[in-house]
């Protein structure tokens, strides 16, 4: 029973190797894509984004979070 056990270990140990170099893979791909000119860098909006046209403090929307 014990090889059995050590060979489900393997088999284990294998697919969690295989998904974190899928996850790394598509981690770089990420990376390595262009970002929208809108996006800014450090993650905060831009002061733009927070006003509307004429200068009122822009609502949040559902798609700001």
């Amino acid at each position: 029973m014990a090889v059995n056990q050590t060979f489900k270990k393997r088999e284990r140990e294998r697919a969690r190797k295989e998904r974190q170099a899928e996850k790394a893979k598509k981690r770089a791909e990420r990376k390595a894509e262009p970002r929208p000119a809108g996006a800014s860098e450090s993650g905060t909006p831009n002061a733009a984004d927070l006003f509307d046209a004429n200068g009122e403090p822009r609502e949040l929307d559902f798609h700001d979070f």
